[in-house]
């Protein structure tokens, strides 16, 4: 298997996992509040983390470089909360499918606004003929999962 595809399967898994983890997110923010699951999930991850770090020493990367770091590059804690709270608050409404559906569509244009642009320092992948047409596929595919709910 080759590293891109090994690279897709694991961003499947992820997909898998997102799907998994509003569910359970929303189950847990109808018992305990939105908010609040917002804070026991970041709570849990930092935990977990913590563990796989200081106790398991599994991390790779260089602590001592925190000061070279842009200060954006930090703002990926305040997303995550945005990111907790809209996906809890959107399944609640319209349901997971609903949700996961304009979850993707998002990430899809924002993610193909990133590469052209080649944002955060990653590699530019300028938007062609092929992507438009992917993008205006799954945003049809989209548009068709949502007609009948809405």
């Amino acid at each position: 298997m080759s590293i891109k595809m090994l690279a897709l399967l694991i961003a499947a898994l992820a997909g898998v996992t997102m799907a998994i983890q509003g569910s359970l997110n929303t189950a847990l923010g109808k018992i305990i509040g939105l908010l609040e699951t917002t804070f026991v999930v970041h709570l849990v991850g930092l935990l977990l983390a913590g563990v796989l770090l200081f106790v398991l020493r599994l991390g790779s990367g260089d602590w001592q470089r925190y000061a070279d770091v842009p200060w954006y590059f930090y703002l990926g804690g305040v997303l995550g909360v945005i990111i907790i709270y809209g996906v809890v608050k959107s399944i609640a409404s319209v349901g997971v499918a609903a949700a996961t559906t304009a979850i993707i569509a998002g990430q899809l244009l924002t993610a193909a606004m990133v590469d052209h642009l080649g944002l955060f320092g990653l590699e530019r992948i300028p938007f062609n003929w092929h992507r438009v047409a992917g993008a205006v596929m799954m945003t049809g595919g989209a548009w068709l999962l949502l007609k009948k709910q809405f």
